[in-house]
């Protein structure tokens, strides 16, 4: 289980003060890779010319590219909401970029209302990502989203 009474207030700790969007991004993944376990990929996707671009992540060598409606990424960027999965080889579309992947949760981060990026997160478990999960990584997003 995660300690999210611990790992909230350090993604604000270390994001209020910093000026820097991609360090307060590869912090954050940083810190979710520490205070999450059973994961093989913690990191984000940006916006960039209409489609996500790899930003900032801990785990192995990742997609580059993702098209908007493509993927679970892709959805949560199309549909505007978090994208809880329990079995990504159940999700139509799915993209492999780690085989080892088996459920996956993206959470959309918004600016002025919009959808500038994802926070992408992925387990090699089946179902290990739970409704708690969901509204505390959205409750995460918020903080992040507040100190970008």
């Amino acid at each position: 289980m995660t300690d999210y009474e611990s790992l909230i207030p350090a993604v604000k700790a270390v994001t209020a003060q910093c000026p820097h969007f991609i360090a307060n991004l590869a912090n954050t993944s940083a810190l979710i890779w520490e205070y999450m376990d059973d994961l093989n990929w913690a990191g984000f996707y940006l916006m960039q010319d209409g489609k996500l671009v790899l930003g900032p992540f801990q785990g192995k060598v990742a997609c580059t590219e993702i098209e908007v409606g493509s993927g679970v990424c892709g959805t949560a960027v199309a549909t505007g909401e978090t994208q809880l999965v329990a079995d990504v080889h159940q999700f139509e579309g799915h993209i492999a970029c780690d085989s080892a992947s088996n459920s996956e949760i993206v959470v959309p981060l918004r600016r002025s209302g919009l959808v500038f990026g994802v926070l992408d997160i992925d387990s090699p478990s089946l179902g290990r990502f739970t409704e708690e999960d969901k509204v505390q990584l959205e409750k995460l997003a918020e903080v992040l989203q507040d100190n970008l």
